[in-house]
């Protein structure tokens, strides 16, 4: 390696990363703007409806606030809001402790935020080479894991 490609870095970096992750974020946002749904709410949607309608919720609050490195503060406010709109509902769970669970509206939420965002992604990964999407993703997994190696360490 010369000295110049040392000092340029990666041909992709934490910026290029950033500026794709706000841009598509932005559009996100955009969809769940219509719908009445934070960021933080639509990610508990999607976990429920990814995990039968229901979870724990000290499984729940754990993987948002790792997933999203938010606090825990900020998870049980985003998840009282969706109760507040009728979207889940806590429940005693038959192991003891509470569960959430998806209310027949937070279905019917779900479902139509993500009929919007499987248009959107088409319109954005759409005629891009599904060899590169994959390279993408591998190297994308590998630097959320040691970004959260990294984070642990502290």
């Amino acid at each position: 390696m010369t000295h110049s490609a040392a000092l340029q870095g990666p041909a992709v970096n934490g910026q290029d990363i950033g500026q794709a992750e706000r841009a598509t974020r932005a559009v996100l946002d955009r969809l769940l703007a219509g719908t009445g749904t934070q960021f933080h709410g639509w990610v508990i949607i999607n976990l429920l409806a990814g995990s039968g309608g229901v979870l724990g919720e000290e499984e729940l609050t754990g993987r948002i606030t790792h997933g999203l490195k938010i606090s825990e503060d900020a998870a049980h406010a985003a998840a009282a809001e969706l109760a507040w709109q009728g979207l889940i509902s806590r429940e005693p769970a038959e192991a003891g402790g509470t569960q959430v669970v998806l209310t027949p509206a937070g279905t019917a939420r779900f479902e139509q935020i993500q009929g919007g965002i499987g248009q959107v992604t088409q319109r954005l990964y759409g005629g891009l080479p599904e060899s590169d999407l994959a390279i993408a993703h591998r190297v994308l997994a590998a630097v959320t894991e040691r970004a959260n190696a990294e984070l642990a360490r502290r």
